[in-house]
């Protein structure tokens, strides 16, 4: 295995058939290559999904109002569902058992504006817990708090590109910034691992906000979070029993799927795993056929060389070679090129993996990645069958008897 004259004949081999060697070499590194990519992209979608829910908490459950399609109780069908402050506190006061946190949420596109430089941006009408449902991060300053509550008071919290945007190098605390027309403090600055849009956004006291609209009290969405150690099955029962309550207030129809809706972010955050690990799986399985692609490659081209070295084989046999030396020869050479090869196309995919990042977010493919055991593992599989497809030919050419091999055809 590790004689010396074997392996310069190795080697005078592959340089006399550079040819041969380049396309068994490249068929192997190929297949290595793209199976290590597709399997990497398989790994950003997986992020993807992950990181648009692990921004927000996932023991919540996010309630929306939407229109009746049922006649009830005197209420025609197509009517417009719409939540109120009072809403918030018979929630609270029914289900203590369940409820952690709960918070309004309402959303309106404002223009904001600081000195020369203006902008629109989403802005949020929330209470001080929304900060747990988003995971809010503040870099500077505070969130809301209950005196902005209940004093209504016109503070402002801002994402970190909207500091970014309107007061470029500014300190932008304890500055005025104007939202359509309503001059706000900004008390904080905060961050969002849910990405750019989501420090685009303007926090607002919901109160302050309703007081603008002309002191209304109605909320677009209610958000309500309950205990994670209760687990999935008793927040399920939560969801019923919370969608039943809603359902009886308003005055809507038991069966009618369309007055209420309520998203368990839970579930669908599950939902969403299962399906990225499904669009893993088919990568992977695309992968795993190149690879296969590349394994019958290179045992086609073993094939032909070991057919067009028959001769050879025989002048060999006939000076008193072995019939093992004669395997062990054909099998070296297609171990070390495809461990060349392969170690070459792993290499190559691994740093285009480790260079990509967040390139590929428009495709849904968010920092891609390989575990290095994983493309190690994949590269000796093909390291290995590389050395089968050798060991086939070769033990056929090696039974093959001296006559035989050296007659001309």
């Amino acid at each position: 295995m590790f004689s010396l004259d074997r392996w310069q004949e190795i080697f005078q081999t592959i340089v006399k058939n550079k040819l041969r060697t380049f396309l068994s070499g490249f068929t192997v590194a190929l297949g290595i290559f793209i199976f290590i990519i597709l399997f990497g992209f398989g790994n950003g979608l997986k992020n993807t999904f992950k990181e648009e829910f692990l921004d927000d908490a996932t023991n919540t459950l996010r309630i929306f109002a939407g229109k009746t399609s049922k006649p009830y109780k005197g209420f025609k069908s197509n009517r417009r569902i719409e939540f109120k402050n009072s809403d918030l506190e018979d929630i609270k006061l029914n289900f203590p058992f369940y409820l952690q946190y709960i918070t309004p949420r309402i959303n309106r596109y404002i223009t904001s504006s600081y000195k020369n430089e203006s902008d629109r941006y989403q802005s949020r009408g929330v209470s001080p817990s929304h900060q747990y449902f988003e995971k809010t991060i503040m870099m500077s300053g505070r969130f809301l708090n209950e005196n902005d509550i209940n004093k209504k008071i016109k503070n402002a919290v801002i994402g970190r590109l909207v500091a970014l945007d309107l007061f470029k190098q500014e300190e932008p605390l304890g500055k005025y910034i104007s939202l359509d027309g309503a001059a706000f403090k900004v008390i904080g600055v905060y961050q969002d691992e849910g990405g750019d849009n989501e420090e685009r956004v303007i926090y607002l006291p919901y109160t302050t906000r309703q007081l603008l609209e002309k002191s209304n009290d109605k909320i677009d969405q209610i958000l309500v979070s309950f205990k994670p150690e209760l687990g999935s099955k008793i927040a399920l029962i939560f969801e019923k029993k919370l969608r039943l309550f809603l359902k009886n207030k308003k005055s809507i129809d038991p069966t009618d799927s369309k007055g209420i809706f309520i998203r368990n972010v839970a579930q669908q955050a599950s939902q969403n795993e299962q399906f990225s690990t499904g669009l893993q799986y088919i990568v992977t399985f695309v992968g795993l056929g190149t690879l296969i692609a590349g394994i019958i490659g290179i045992s086609n081209i073993m094939v032909f060389v070991v057919k067009e070295r028959t001769k050879e084989l025989g002048v060999r046999k006939a000076l008193g070679a072995t019939p093992r030396s004669v395997i062990a020869m054909i099998l070296q050479e297609s171990i070390f090129i495809t461990t060349l090869s392969g170690s070459i196309g792993m290499v190559i995919a691994i740093f285009i993996l480790q260079n990509l990042g967040n390139t590929l977010d428009k495709f849904f493919i968010r920092n891609p990645y390989v575990d290095i055991s994983t493309a190690l593992f994949s590269t000796f599989i093909l390291i290995i069958f590389g050395a089968i497809a050798g060991y086939i030919p070769a033990k056929r050419a090696a039974s093959i008897k001296p006559i035989v091999a050296l007659r001309d055809e």
